[in-house]
C-alpha cells in the first residue's frame, strides 16, 4: 500500500469513527483531487446512514448508484437522476474551488485535495441531536459551522477570507443550518423507515484473545469482529479491576459485510496472565461477557478475523477516499435541486471568494 492510500486508510478509519455517535446517524463524504494519479477519481461523493454505504458517484462513472438494497427498493427511480446531477455539479465546483486554493496558498503541482463532511443524528424519536458541516483542504481543518454560535470556524488565513465571505453574505450560516436540522433530518428518517430491519439489527461479536510473549512481558490482545451496530465497549480488567490507564485500543473498523472489528491489549507479567479478563459490552449482549488468554488454542480463527478487517478496509478504500470532507458551491437553483434529492449534502456553497 502506497503513502497515499495508507493516508486515506487513516482518514476513512477517523471518518466512520465519527459516524454514528448518535442512535441514527446520516453522513456524506466528498474528496476532490487536484490531477489526480491513475485509478484515483478526480472527484468522488458517498453517503452512510448509521455506518452503511448506501451511495456513490465518482467522476470516472458519472453517475451516482445505489450500494444498498433497501435504499434502492424503496426510492423513486429518478432518484438516482436527481442525484447524479448534484454529484456532477459538486464534481464542476470542486475543480474551481481547486484553482481558488491553490492560488490562495500559492501552490502548483498535483495531488492536493478537497475535502467535506456534512450530516446530521437524530434520536430513536427522530428528532434533531446536531448537525455537521466542515471542509478541509490537503487533509487539515479549514472551516466548519458552529451551529451554537452561528458563526464559521476558520483554520489559517486562507480560511478566513472565506469565512468572512459567508458572514458577510449574513444568510450563509442560517441557511446551512436550516439544511442539517430539517432536510438532513427528513431525509435520514426516510432512510431508518427504509432499512429499518438492516439498521437496527443486533450481531453479537465473536471475541478471541491472545497472548505474546517477549523481553520478560507478556502482551495480551482481545478482538472482537463481526458485530453490529457499532458501539462497543472492549476493556481489561486485572483480579476485577478495569485497567484502562493501561489498555491500547484500536479503533473501530468496518468489515464488507457491514459488521464492525476492534482490539484492546494490554502488557502483563507472564505469572499474573491468570489475573486477566477481557471484558466486552455490546447492545446484542444480554450482559458483558469476559473472556480469558487460554494458550492452548488455536490462533488461526485470530488471524482469520484480522484478515478479514484488513481486507474489507482495503477493499473499501479502493472504492473511495474520504474524511470530512469539503465540496462545492452551489448557485440557487442548484440549491432548490439539493433540498429535494435526497439530501445529499448538497448544500450549496463552495471555497470561492
Amino acid at each position: 500500500m502506497g503513502p497515499g492510500r495508507a493516508l486515506a486508510l487513516g482518514l476513512l478509519l477517523g471518518v466512520l469513527g465519527a459516524a454514528a455517535s448518535g442512535p441514527h446517524s446520516l453522513r456524506y463524504f466528498y474528496v476532490g483531487v487536484r490531477d489526480p494519479s491513475p485509478g484515483v477519481p478526480e472527484f468522488m461523493f458517498v453517503g452512510y446512514v448509521d455506518g452503511n454505504l448506501i451511495s456513490r458517484y465518482d467522476s470516472e462513472t458519472g453517475r451516482m448508484v445505489p450500494r444498498a438494497g433497501w435504499v434502492e427498493g424503496a426510492v423513486d427511480p429518478q432518484f438516482w437522476d436527481r442525484n447524479t446531477r448534484i454529484g456532477q455539479n459538486n464534481q464542476e465546483i470542486n475543480r474551481v474551488d481547486h484553482e481558488t486554493l491553490q492560488r490562495r496558498y500559492n501552490q502548483s503541482g498535483r495531488g492536493h485535495t478537497l475535502q467535506r463532511m456534512i450530516g446530521c443524528d437524530i434520536r430513536e424519536d427522530g428528532t434533531f441531536i446536531k448537525g455537521f458541516n466542515q471542509h478541509a483542504y490537503d487533509g487539515q481543518d479549514f472551516i466548519s459551522l458552529d451551529m451554537d454560535t452561528m458563526t464559521f470556524t476558520a483554520a489559517d488565513a486562507a480560511a478566513e477570507m472565506t469565512k468572512r465571505k459567508w458572514e458577510a453574505d449574513g444568510t450563509e450560516a442560517e441557511r446551512q443550518k436550516h439544511y442539517l436540522e430539517n432536510t438532513c433530518v427528513e431525509w435520514l428518517r426516510k432512510y431508518v423507515s427504509y432499512g429499518r430491519a438492516v439498521l437496527e439489527r443486533k450481531e453479537p461479536p465473536t471475541v478471541r484473545v491472545s497472548g505474546k510473549e517477549a523481553d520478560g512481558f507478556l502482551t495480551l490482545y482481545c478482538r472482537a469482529y463481526g458485530f453490529y451496530p457499532r458501539p462497543i465497549a472492549v476493556s481489561w480488567l486485572k483480579g476485577g479491576e478495569v485497567r484502562d490507564q493501561d489498555t491500547e485500543r484500536g479503533s473501530v473498523a468496518p468489515n464488507s459485510d457491514g459488521t464492525y472489528y476492534t482490539w484492546a491489549s494490554i502488557e502483563a507479567r507472564p505469572e499474573e496472565k491468570d489475573e486477566y479478563r477481557c471484558r466486552v459490552e455490546h447492545a446484542s449482549l444480554p450482559e458483558p461477557g469476559l473472556f480469558a488468554w487460554e494458550p492452548e488454542s488455536s490462533l488461526l480463527p485470530i488471524v482469520a478475523g484480522v484478515v478479514v478487517a484488513v481486507v474489507a478496509v482495503v477493499a473499501i478504500i479502493t472504492g473511495y477516499i474520504t474524511w470530512k470532507i469539503k465540496s462545492g458551491r452551489k448557485d440557487k437553483d442548484n440549491n432548490s435541486v439539493s433540498s429535494s434529492a435526497g439530501g445529499s449534502g448538497s448544500s450549496g456553497t463552495g471555497l470561492i471568494a
